[in-house]
């Protein structure tokens, strides 16, 4: 004991700064739970607490000498902090305290506390300390209040006190004077007073009422403090705090009130002020974008409804008013403000689930509809958990019997499965992934009632029987997936006994079949989870499971969705883990020898069988992901096949130390393969040469087998040749080419020849030092090369960029040094002047290509054209930029001559090659085309790579500390240079390609530089910014900032300054910035200030749209919003425009980013409450400038523009909304806005009065819409009135109109006070409808009015349920009768001419007028009686208006008929239409209504209308249907489409007709047939094309004997790659029937063989001068497979002949293919011969074609051989096709004759 004492002693002796942490945390570990060394502190008290006060004084004053190093302060107020706790500690832990003996002025002890008090004290209000310790303060000071001050009874008092700024300094103690006086006197900040309330809630005991009255007090005067607060801070991490706050004083709350406080009741009750203010709170934060603030206001809600139970007695039987009108208010609120899910939770907890379904049993349903967005499913589904498990505990309770399952399952499952049926896709998947899950576990029995429903849901489809039409109609598609997902999730959570359990019993072989090859990806995905994904990591996979996975591989490599290809590969990663880990089980079972059989089910076959069929099946996988890395194949495929093959490798490896492993990928590695995935580094999506890298490096031992040394070299020389190719994705490949041989220890050994010094190797790493010395020889290779392309782009940057662009190398030696591990490098002598030479070149570089990149013009710099005058035009650029240019290009403009070139013979003699004594095929002379586009990617890709190259030099490699020491690569002066280097291209580059990316180096640079531990360093950034800034402010004309492009690259710079900063700090640098360019960005007079001002703005909108900036940036949106909103307005077009960019930003930044397509969706809005409380600058400042604009339009004086700013204005206010939630009493009431909004409804511009009534609509509550509406209509002008403004008009009209329309959408129309609110607006509309006649002489007034008397008959007609008296009782039809009478429908039109708001005003009347007709018809029957007008008279109308829209409704009624979802048919008013139809299609003119005609009468059967044709339009039925093919063969796509449809109709509806006789249409199939050729063609919409899909599919039955082929999956939808196949093997067995082989086996031998036409296009190719289009303009199908279809083909043709054992009659037959097989076979050997070496990398397009080529000549000489019996059918081999078994497999034993 004494000798710890004595050790602890010395300790706090000690006078090191630096050492004091230590001390402190020796101390802090005595305190726990540990008795010696408590029992030393206490008997060292005094001397630990003068330690702790000595430490604290001098960390803080040495934090005052560090300012500026955040490294050196970090550590400091990090130390200050645990000093702080540690205090902390002794005051709680240390049993002296307990007494009070130390309560005394003289001892020590006291005087060490105050002292300590003192210290906190300074903290607390010290600013510029971390947050944390200015917290932890707080909490401090409250616990040594609570110690020192005596009587304790006064403790409360105190506090509240200094809380309310009301402490009378007579009345403390001197010693708390002394120490707190700050607190006591002083202005307390914001933050200190927070701190405190954190310390008061956290530090007095408030449980059992041990305060009394006082402490009750206390309670309330600190929420008042904290709501005083919240209306004040806005800094973020403040907020945080506040909320956290908030949350502690809810839970000090419910302590007191269960202590029995009477007194509290009626303070904290739920209708009290207090509780409402935490309501507000709530409310207004429970959409906040921090996830932990919201958080805080779950915990909030929830302690309020605890806090209102414990102030009610005797209110769980009775329905409390506060929690019913709690719960009507959230619900009243819309599905996507995130906060109601949770508030609904609680109160779900709190009063149970059964009052919420009482008032709505649809709230189930509605949650999941909302499911769709991903930003609500979390919510969505944490709610639904917490009712339904609600639910079912109130159920049990209630009922005994076990019927209460039934009722669960109605309520809860029955919803899901709709959804999982019938719902979209992200629904669907969102419902698998979040709700599923938690049902399944929660109620695990309720899986097999969800199989027996979708099991039965299924069998309904095939027509085996009729059941649970709830799920949708028989051709729905959803419940295979919907059981595949239910029984995947099951399997994954372990809701099922077994695999073969579920097989047998739950799912047939059949159905897992279609699963895995469904149309529908979602379905595919399931099928394949259910497979793949096991509750048990060592579950045995099964042989049908292995079967089943063959099957999906074979058919589901080429998914065209990114997403569908990860979770393919991640469900395959999953099931190969199982098979590891089983294996591994089964391993053990082998080793141990039993002999009897095991009685486990782990297993029912003996290990070393499975062992056997588990190695089998990988080793089919790999070959069948080698056999899809196929010449031409696709990304997708190569993507997925690569990934699988990655995720083999990487889950059977054998580690150190594991005997056994299962399957080895390595072991199936052969010469070709190795060679395949070399070749996938020819790719041009880098995601595939990444995959291939990996995937070799993982292969590396395997690697050491297939060097040659010969084809090393040509390997390297290909790299080398690629990395100076002008095609961009080359150098990528080079790279890759060339890490994969650094990597391999295979670099030739005469490269070692370019090397002036030999570089030595260690022997202490092998690996890591062949890995280093080879990367060194290579890097100093390319810089060399590099060197001598540079020296000769100074002399012609043309020539450079036409024939070595210089990028690649750089690239390459990037990409060299990114694999490298620079920080442990052994050769670090060898580095440094290598690291030197390459900034060096570098600069050199960017110098020869800047002048580009800077020009005010980087994108036309070469004159496209030959004459003289572009080259004038090109002069005056070139003199612009001529002070920074010394190339000799840019010293005159230069004339390209049609025939100009320049011979690169002399260029490819002065580069080195590797092997002198190979023959150089670019001696040869190449000519070779300069276009701007090569000149321009040359620069910026250059720029490019040397600004990646240096920020990440800065980020890798050790830095020397000093010039002298030996252990870094970096010196202090080049890491300034290189700083220098980017400052000066951010700031100067013009081309927004080089300085994103020099943006993307510097970045690298600042993060650097923060990290830095040397202070000058450390200080560069801020000494940019400062620079900058000053640059910036002062407009300096000879200055080089870009003023124009968005200012270029200075926003860039100033982001990556501040987003560098630490974010754990002040953020010093982003308020001071943020303070200068807000300064700079608002109005000003001065002209002269309107180049800082845009760059001000720019960069603001650079700041706001930064994410890693973050809660940071939001104290400066308001300032932002004025600035944006002030700018609008200048004159000066260039801040008009920066101001609108900067407002765009602001408002993704307010409202988030856009989720909806609907520009005014609810998903990116806010209440107005929640709007103003974070930004409550905009309140004054929004109404203010709403105020001017509305005066200056309601001014006779005023005009158009005078006020653009009220477009701004109006956008922000019409993405609030007023919610139920605000109350009436507040200080940022929306309702002064109204009036104001309501009058630049008279804006003289059409587009602003729009915008007004939109904005007005969130600002009226629902419930006072119907008296807004009569108040705007009573404003308008009588008939009688001689004066008024048709824009007053139109605007009030629109804000009527669309407030009605969301009073109509948001009541339900059973509710009679809507009915009777509805009624009285009819009354009030009826009063001014002279409007909407011709005494209204303005159009656009009258069409707006009409629309608002239609909107009132749907309304109306919604609510009465078809009940037409309301609207009679009214003499409304009457009414809308007359206008329409007198209407220009009926009278016609007086104009020759047209005039403003025609087409608006013809279509508002015509859809009042088609209501009309339908009301009439609905009445007893009526069909022409008191009808104004007919559907006749509309059709006839000479206005295309009119016709388009009347056709659309009719079409929607026969489209519904059609359908079958028509309640009765079809309309009596349209029966026997087809002649007005024919007779209209023949002469209508307007291509969109003729389209609807046509769609019309594809709706209808042609045996109605078909026989009228020749009496009508004096055509014959055939000649009708010669006409519809004519306008398919001859129209534009919809309207082909459209015709297409209706002309194979009557094709159908012929064949049916003529059964006996189809010779008499023989002419005509022909014609359709040759139409629906020539509609697949590939230069055609994906329309047409689609709608011969639907054409062939509903007319093939027609020409089959069996419309059925007996096909393996002829009843479900397959997805397309499986469908080829299928396809294929129908057509072959067809030909077989029908016994037409002789003539289709040429024909589909020439299918296989291909177009004669690719090997000449191939030769071609080879032979011309290659043109350099450096990005292709042609459409370019990433998912064609040519050698698919090649494989399909060829499988069922071997099938047919195997089968058939027919041969041809003649040898004749077959001669022109054998003849020309062989010629081709003749032209690929030469062909090879000619290409070069490495030509897989070096003419890989060329390559590949060849390949495919010589693929389908394979193929066809087989076939061939095989016809003439020279190669038997049990011998047949077809390299990597599939088997004749294989090929069987697609179809089933034949029964009947499908012909």
């Amino acid at each position: 004991m004494r000798r710890f004492t004595s050790r602890l002693q010395e300790e706090l002796n000690t006078t090191d700064l630096y050492s004091y942490r230590k001390v402190t945390d020796n101390i802090s570990s005595c305190m726990e739970n540990f008795n010696l060394g408590g029992a030393s502190v206490n008997n060292l008290l005094k001397n630990v607490l003068h330690f702790l006060q000595k430490s604290l004084i001098e960390i803080l004053e040495e934090n005052r000498k560090c300012a500026g190093n955040h490294i050196i302060q970090t550590q400091l107020m990090n130390d200050l902090l645990v000093g702080i706790r540690v205090s902390m500690m002794l005051v709680q832990k240390v049993q002296d305290f307990q007494g009070n003996l130390w309560k005394t002025s003289d001892s020590p002890i006291w005087q060490n506390m105050c002292g300590l008090l003192n210290i906190f004290t300074k903290v607390l209000s010290d600013d510029d300390l971390l947050q944390t310790v200015q917290s932890t303060s707080g909490l401090a000071i409250i616990l040594f209040i609570k110690a020192m001050f005596h009587p304790s009874e006064k403790i409360p008092h105190l506090i509240s006190s200094v809380l309310l700024h009301s402490v009378d300094c007579t009345s403390v103690p001197e010693w708390f004077m002394s120490s707190c006086r700050s607190l006591c006197c002083g202005d307390i900040s914001q933050s200190a007073v927070l701190f405190l309330c954190q310390g008061t809630l956290a530090m007095l005991d408030w449980q059992n009422g041990s305060m009394g009255r006082s402490g009750e007090a206390l309670l309330l005067d600190t929420a008042h403090v904290l709501f005083t607060l919240s209306s004040q801070i806005k800094e973020p991490t403040l907020e945080m705090f506040l909320s956290r706050i908030l949350a502690s004083w809810t839970n000090s709350a419910i302590q007191v009130l269960e202590s029995s406080s009477p007194s509290l009741t009626d303070s904290l009750n739920g209708n009290s002020s207090i509780v409402g203010r935490l309501l507000e709170y709530v409310y207004t934060h429970w959409e906040h974008p921090l996830d932990a603030l919201r958080h805080q206001t779950k915990i909030m809600f929830k302690n309020l409804l605890q806090m209102h139970r414990l102030t009610v007695e005797g209110a769980d039987f009775v329905p409390d008013p506060f929690f019913v009108e709690l719960t009507e208010s959230l619900l009243r609120l819309e599905w996507h403000i995130k906060g109601k899910y949770t508030c609904l939770g609680c109160l779900v907890e709190c009063i149970g689930v059964e009052h919420i379904l009482a008032i709505d049993k649809t709230i189930p349903s509605q949650i999941l509809e909302v499911m769709g967005d991903q930003s609500l499913v979390p919510y969505a589904s944490d709610l639904l958990e917490t009712m339904f498990r609600n639910h079912k505990s109130h159920l049990k309770s209630q009922t005994a019997e076990s019927s209460w399952i039934d009722q669960w399952h109605e309520t809860w499952v029955s919803p899901l499965l709709f959804i999982l049926c019938e719902g979209n896709l992200d629904q669907k998947s969102y419902v698998i992934d979040y709700y599923l899950p938690k049902l399944l576990s929660y109620s695990p029995e309720s899986l097999q009632y969800m199989v027996k429903i979708l099991q039965t849901s299924i069998d309904a489809k095939t027509g085996q029987e009729q059941s649970f039409p709830s799920l949708g109609s028989c051709n729905s598609r959803g419940a295979l997936g919907a059981l595949m997902a239910c029984l995947r999730i099951a399997r994954a959570h372990g809701h099922l006994q077994s695999a073969t359990d579920t097989w047998e019993n739950l799912v047939s072989d059949a159905r897992i079949k279609q699963g895995l090859i469904h149309q529908h990806c979602q379905v595919r995905i399931d099928t394949l989870g259910l497979l793949c994904e096991s509750n048990r990591s060592t579950e045995i996979v099964s042989m049908e499971e292995m079967q089943w996975i063959q099957f999906f591989i074979t058919y589901n490599l080429n998914s065209q969705s990114p997403g569908v290809r990860q979770q393919i590969c991640s469900l395959l990663k999953k099931l190969f883990c199982r098979i590891q880990e089983s294996s591994q089980v089964l391993y053990k079972l082998e080793q141990s020898k039993s002999k009897r059989e095991p009685e486990n089910e782990l297993t029912k076959q003996h290990p070393s069988v499975s062992l056997q069929q588990y190695k089998n099946f990988m080793s089919s996988i790999c070959n069948s992901l080698f056999e899809a890395l196929f010449p031409g194949s696709s990304y997708s495929t190569r993507f997925s096949a690569l990934t699988i093959l990655g995720s083999i490798a990487e889950v059977f490896h054998v580690p150190e130390g594991r005997i056994y492993t299962v399957y080895q990928l390595s072991h199936d590695i052969d010469v070709d393969r190795f060679q395949t995935l070399m070749e996938c580094f020819t790719s041009t999506f880098e995601d595939v040469k990444i995959l291939a890298f990996d995937l070799l490096m993982k292969l590396s031992k395997t690697a050491v087998h297939f060097q040659d040394s010969e084809k090393l070299q040509g390997l390297f020389q290909a790299a080398l040749e690629l990395s100076t190719s002008t095609k961009p994705y080359d150098c990528v490949t080079a790279s890759y080419l060339l890490n994969f041989l650094i990597w391999q220890d295979a670099l030739p050994s005469s490269l070692s020849a370019y090397l002036t010094q030999q570089v030595a190797c260690d022997n202490g790493d092998r690996p890591a030092a062949v890995v280093e010395r080879n990367t060194l020889m290579v890097i100093k290779c390319l810089m060399e090369n590099l060197e001598e392309e540079v020296s000769q782009a100074e002399n012609s940057l043309l020539q450079a960029a036409a024939a070595f662009p210089m990028y690649g190398r750089v690239h390459c030696i990037t990409g060299a040094l990114q694999k490298l591990s620079l920080n442990s490098l052994q050769l670090v002598s060898e580095w440094r002047p290598v690291v030197e030479k390459l900034l060096l070149m570098s600069y050199r570089l960017s110098t020869v290509v800047s002048p580009v990149i800077q020009s005010s013009s980087p994108e036309g710099l070469i004159p496209m054209d030959t004459d003289s005058e572009s080259a004038s035009r090109l002069q005056m650029i070139l003199n612009e930029i001529q002070p920074r240019d010394t190339n000799d290009y840019f010293n005159q403009a230069k004339i390209l001559k049609e025939h100009d070139s320049f011979d690169m013979k002399d260029l490819n003699a002065s580069v080195v090659n590797i092997d002198t004594s190979t023959e150089i095929k670019g001696k040869e002379v190449k000519t070779c085309d300069v276009t701007a586009q090569m000149v321009l990617v040359c620069c910026w890709r250059s720029m490019k790579e040397v600004a990646l190259l240096l920020g990440m030099l800065c980020q890798l490699l050790p830095m020397q500390p000093v010039p002298e020491s030996s252990d870094g690569l970096l010196t202090v002066e080049q890491v300034k240079e290189i700083g220098d280097y980017f400052k000066q291209h951010l700031l100067q580059s013009r081309h927004r390609g080089a300085f994103e990316l020099a943006y993307t180096g510097f970045v690298k640079l600042t993060e650097v530089l923060n990290r830095c531990p040397n202070v000058s360093l450390q200080k560069l950034p801020e000494q940019w910014l400062w620079s900058v800034l000053e640059e910036i402010k002062c407009s300096d004309p000879s200055s080089k900032l870009c003023a124009t492009r968005r200012s270029a690259g200075i926003p860039f710079y100033i982001q990556a300054l501040l987003a560098s900063e630490p974010k754990k700090g002040r953020m010093d640098l982003l308020k001071i910035t943020m303070k200068e360019l807000i300064s700079l960005a608002g109005p000003t007079d001065d002209i002269q200030s309107t180049v800082p001002q845009v760059h001000a703005l720019n960069i603001l909108r650079a700041l706001f749209r930064d994410t890693r900036l973050g809660e940071n940036i939001i104290p400066y949106v308001a300032d932002g919003a004025k600035a944006a909103i002030l700018g609008f307005t200048s004159p000066v077009w260039a801040v008009r425009n920066s101001s609108t960019l900067l407002f765009s930003a602001l408002i993704t930044r307010i409202f988030g980013v856009k989720r909806a397509k609907d520009e005014h969706s609810k998903t990116n809005r806010m209440t107005g409450r929640e709007f103003f409380s974070r930004f409550p600058e905009l309140y004054p400042f929004l109404l203010k400038q709403l105020e001017t604009v509305a005066n200056a339009v309601d001014s006779d004086m005023g005009e158009p523009n005078r006020h653009p700013s009220m477009f701004l204005l109006l956008l922000v206010l019409e993405r609030l909304y007023a919610s139920p939630m605000d109350g009436t009493s507040s200080a940022l009431s929306m309702g002064p806005f109204v009036p104001f909004i309501m009058r630049c409804g008279h804006s003289p511009v059409y587009h602003s009065r729009e915008m007004a009534a939109r904005a007005l609509v969130p600002f009226v509550m629902i419930d006072h819409i119907p008296n807004t509406i009569r108040t705007l209509l009573s404003t308008l002008p009588s008939c009688t009135d001689q004066c008024f403004r048709q824009n007053h008009i139109h605007g009030t009209l629109l804000q009527v109109f669309h407030l009605l329309q969301a009073y109509s959408d948001s009541k339900h129309g059973t509710n009679s006070d809507f009915q009777h609110e509805l009624t009285d607006i009819t009354v009030c509309t009826k009063a001014k409808l002279w409007l909407a006649k011709r005494q209204n002489p303005c159009l656009v007034t009258r069409a707006v009015y009409i629309d608002i008397l239609f909107l009132l008959t749907c309304c109306l007609n919604k609510s009465a349920k078809d009940n037409q008296p309301v609207l009679e009782s009214l003499g409304f039809w009457e009414e809308v009768r007359g206008i329409i009478s007198g209407s220009e429908l009926i009278t016609g039109f007086p104009w020759a001419f047209k005039v403003p708001g025609l087409p608006q005003y013809l279509q508002s009347l015509t859809r009042l007028a088609i209501a009309a007709v339908w009301a009439a018809a609905a009445k007893s029957g009526e069909r022409e009686r008191n009808v104004p007008i007919s559907f006749s008279q509309l059709l006839e109308s000479a206005f295309p208006e009119v016709r388009s829209l009347t056709l659309e409704a009719l079409l929607e009624k026969f489209l519904a008929a059609a359908s079958g979802l028509g309640e009765k048919g079809l309309p009596p008013l349209l029966c026997n239409m087809g002649e007005k139809f024919l007779l209209l299609a023949m002469k209508e003119n307007h291509p969109e209504c003729f389209c609807k005609i046509l769609k019309i009468l594809h709706c209808m059967d042609p045996g109605e209308w078909l026989p009228q044709t020749e009496h009508c339009v004096h055509l014959t039925p055939k000649e009708f249907l010669i006409w519809t093919m004519d306008i398919a063969s001859n129209e534009r796509s919809e309207i082909q489409s459209v015709a297409l449809r209706l002309a194979s109709k009557v094709i159908s509806h012929h064949m049916q007709t003529c059964v006996e006789n189809r010779e008499l249409i023989a002419a005509e199939l022909k014609q359709w047939v040759q139409l629906v050729i020539s509609s697949c063609e590939d230069h055609l919409p994906t329309e047409s094309r689609l709608a011969v899909v639907e054409v062939l599919t509903s007319t093939t039955p027609l020409f089959l004997t069996n419309p059925h082929p007996i096909l393996e999956f002829a009843f479900c939808q397959v997805d397309a790659s499986i469908a080829l196949a299928l396809a294929l093997a129908v057509l072959c067995d067809l030909l077989q029937q029908w016994d037409q082989l002789a003539p289709g086996l040429p024909i589909l031998l020439g299918w296989l063989l291909g177009e004669s036409d690719d090997l000449v296009a191939c030769v071609e190719s080879m032979h011309q001068v290659e043109e350099d289009y450096l990005f292709e303009k042609a459409e370019v199908n990433f998912w064609a497979e040519t050698l698919i279809f090649v494989k399909y083909l060829c499988k069922h043709l071997f099938c047919l002949l195997s089968k058939s054992g027919w041969r041809p009659p003649s040898p004749e037959m077959l001669c022109h293919l054998q003849r020309m097989v062989s010629e081709q076979c003749h032209l690929l050997s030469q062909f090879f011969r000619e290409l070069p070496p490495a030509a897989e990398f070096v003419k890989t397009v060329e390559f590949t074609r060849l390949r495919i080529q010589e693929e389908r000549t394979l193929a066809c000489l087989r076939l061939l051989a095989f016809l003439e019996g020279k190669e038997g059918e049990d011998t047949l081999v077809l390299s990597v096709w599939d088997s004749y078994a294989e090929a069987r497999q697609l179809t089933l034993p034949r029964t009947e004759a499908a012909c």
